[in-house]
């Protein structure tokens, strides 16, 4: 049955929503647990809430969850133009909402919108903002590169978003004290937006190295995208063949 844009919209909303609200909730939490325990429980956090949700809605939408991913398809021919620019969006709803549901969670506030701010991902004190960048386009490039591995490709075994969810975990264990291994634009953008409009949260402090959430994520994972698909992509341009994207609906293929 074909999928309709506005169902596939509703998944990408819905996985976005899941995977900012986890992620803040999981952050608050960290820094009761024992030294190393933090760290870990964060990135098993969002590892286990993006494999479930890809997972979840790769029936609909393909499970992206992420505007850096769904930029990856657009530049590649894989996601129709309206298509792409319909899932950012939502993507990008779905962490605003998240965020101020974690605001209502504890009560509103200043308090409320302390848990929403430190949920944010930063870059560590010290760390250059050269650096950060660096990290952040490393680990979404192997994000992406394991999104079109074993989701995208036709030729993948079916194992849902497990590896995907693998990836974060690695990436968050890796970079996560340097950068907070964002990975995804809408995972910084709707914690960032909530806690600069709310006051008490310090103003626009929140936005100075927000920059790098969007350009590391975006190269990290076009880069990705377009290596893949000129390398390892099972197409035959001199026979015309070019299978769409698995995670891509059919209906919102070009």
């Amino acid at each position: 049955m074909p999928v309709r844009l506005g169902a596939a919209l509703v998944a990408e909303f819905t996985g976005s929503f899941a995977l900012t609200f986890i992620g803040i909730m999981a952050i608050h939490q960290a820094p009761a647990m024992p030294p190393g325990v933090g760290l870990l429980a964060v990135a098993l956090a969002h590892a286990l809430i993006l494999s479930v949700m890809v997972t979840a809605c790769m029936p609909t939408s393909g499970g992206h969850i992420n505007p850096a991913i769904t930029l990856g398809f657009l530049i590649t021919g894989k996601i129709k133009p309206v298509a792409a620019v319909a899932y950012i969006v939502l993507q990008l709803l779905g962490g605003v909402v998240a965020a101020l549901a974690v605001y209502a969670v504890f009560g509103g506030g200043t308090g409320a919108i302390q848990v929403v701010a430190a949920g944010t991902p930063s870059v560590a004190t010290g760390v250059g903002s050269g650096t950060a960048l660096l990290c952040e386009i490393i680990a979404t490039f192997f994000l992406s590169f394991a999104v079109w591995g074993t989701a995208a490709d036709p030729r993948a075994r079916n194992v849902g978003g497990f590896a995907i969810g693998l990836t974060i975990a690695a990436d968050i264990l890796a970079v996560g004290p340097i950068t907070g291994a964002s990975m995804n634009p809408q995972r910084s953008f709707g914690p960032t937006l909530i806690a600069s409009l709310i006051e008490g949260a310090g103003g626009t402090t929140v936005w100075t190295n927000h920059w790098i959430y969007w350009a590391g994520p975006i190269l990290g994972a076009c880069a990705a995208a377009v290596i893949y698909q000129l390398a390892l992509w099972p197409s035959d341009p001199k026979r015309g063949i070019d299978p769409g994207a698995v995670d891509v609906p059919s209906t919102q293929r070009p």
